[in-house]
């Protein structure tokens, strides 16, 4: 399955077109790797999907082609969520 459309089905992201863009920015990676929208995935994969300041790592479990919201978060299982700390732009000193 495509990596975009698991993420519209199993609802970690809403839209397939968000999906795609998420993953063309180059903010997913599938075990360590950085992947563009149309990357295939398998169950047992580790997905890392960084959401502005947080990172949420997830494992695939299971690929349906449809499933019903209550069930979609069967699909994966929520491995960590991380919050990254904002870096704060650093000061140049001007006066010399």
């Amino acid at each position: 399955m495509r990596l975009d459309k698991f993420l519209k089905v199993s609802r970690l992201i809403k839209r397939r077109t968000l999906a795609k863009e998420v993953a063309d920015q180059g903010r997913i990676t599938i075990d360590g790797k950085v992947v563009k929208a149309a990357s295939r995935v398998k169950e047992g994969d580790v997905l890392a999907i960084r959401f502005g300041q947080k990172i949420v790592t997830v494992q695939i479990e299971m690929l349906k082609d449809i499933v019903k919201k209550d069930e979609a978060n069967s699909m994966y299982k929520i491995i960590s969520e991380e919050r990254l700390e904002k870096i704060e732009p650093e000061f140049i000193d001007d006066e010399d």
